[in-house]
């Protein structure tokens, strides 16, 4: 890798993930990453521009902003890009009325929404929520349209083919050689197995199956293919660019998710460090398709990086 210096050069916003990166979310409101409140503090005194870039969909904005200030951050909701508004502007210009699969925490961002007499569906991590009755009643509302739209808020489920199962496991493991050796089949990206975010996510009890394989499945039944709103999604990097005026080769994106982070954020133009925290498992550093610009154990050693080597 080339030296931090002209890996960083240029850098003048910042795009941080908040889960697994600022935090891991869990039981009484979850608990800080080692060193994340003082970076986020560190950053915010910088010229960098700051904007936050999240797939939660379990909680509003207002309550994920509750919860960070609550644990020392500073952080508010105007700062925050979250596919829950995101989608609610995407129903209201197309004329969407939802049918709601999601978590009972982020249904507040739904209350001027019209769900009356449903034409699509909106589907995102649901977390108990994904009962059969659930899944069930959305397949049959999906069914029932002429033209059905599925709308899922986050993505998952890319992966390279050409690598067997096991090597797709190992590389999961962290077992993968260190130069990355594959079958000589040829590498293509295809949104067929579960292997990257929302494939699961960190919480203080553990990884959490995550929406992509509910989404799949919905998708394979009534055979569409979703719209998605989050990361990976470009449309979402560069809305998030857009708040703070930046363009994609001046910003940076710091994550813990190797395709859904950093791969998202360079198939922008962007360049992005993968963070050792959250779900973040050591196969990532060969993984067969994205490589970060960067790896940290954490926050706080990217802000030093970032602050040591930004342009004066």
């Amino acid at each position: 890798m080339a030296a931090w210096a002209e890996r960083l050069s240029g850098v003048r916003g910042v795009l941080l993930d908040i889960s697994g990166v600022l935090y891991d979310s869990g039981t009484g409101g979850g608990a800080a990453i080692a060193g994340s409140v003082e970076a986020v503090a560190r950053l915010k005194r910088s010229p960098l521009k700051v904007r936050f870039c999240t797939n939660e969909s379990q909680k509003s904005r207002r309550e994920l902003v509750g919860v960070l200030q609550r644990l020392g951050f500073d952080i508010s909701e105007g700062e925050v890009t979250a596919p829950a508004p995101a989608t609610c502007q995407i129903l209201k210009e197309r004329g969407l009325r939802p049918h709601l699969l999601i978590h009972e925490g982020v249904r507040s961002e739904f209350d001027d929404i019209d769900m009356s007499n449903p034409n699509c569906v909106v589907i995102a991590d649901a977390g108990e929520g994904f009962s059969y009755q659930n899944m069930n009643r959305a397949f049959q509302v999906l069914m029932e349209l002429e033209n059905p739209v599925l709308i899922s808020l986050g993505k998952g489920l890319i992966v390279a083919r050409g690598y067997s199962r096991l090597q797709v496991e190992a590389w999961i493991n962290g077992s993968v050689g260190q130069d990355g050796e594959k079958s000589d089949c040829s590498l293509l990206a295809v949104r067929e197995l579960p292997h990257t975010e929302p494939r699961y996510y960190k919480e203080t009890s553990g990884l959490m199956l995550d929406v992509g394989g509910y989404m799949k499945a919905l998708e394979y039944a009534c055979g569409i293919e979703a719209e998605v709103v989050g990361k990976p999604s470009p449309e979402f990097f560069r809305s998030a660019l857009q708040a703070i005026g930046v363009e994609a080769h001046q910003a940076i994106m710091i994550g813990d998710d190797i395709v859904g982070d950093v791969g998202g954020a360079q198939q922008c133009g962007m360049r992005a460090l993968q963070v050792r925290t959250g779900k973040f498992r050591p196969g990532d550093e060969h993984h067969p398709e994205v490589r970060a610009d960067g790896y940290v154990d954490n926050l706080a050693e990217a802000v030093d990086l970032l602050l040591q080597h930004m342009d004066k």
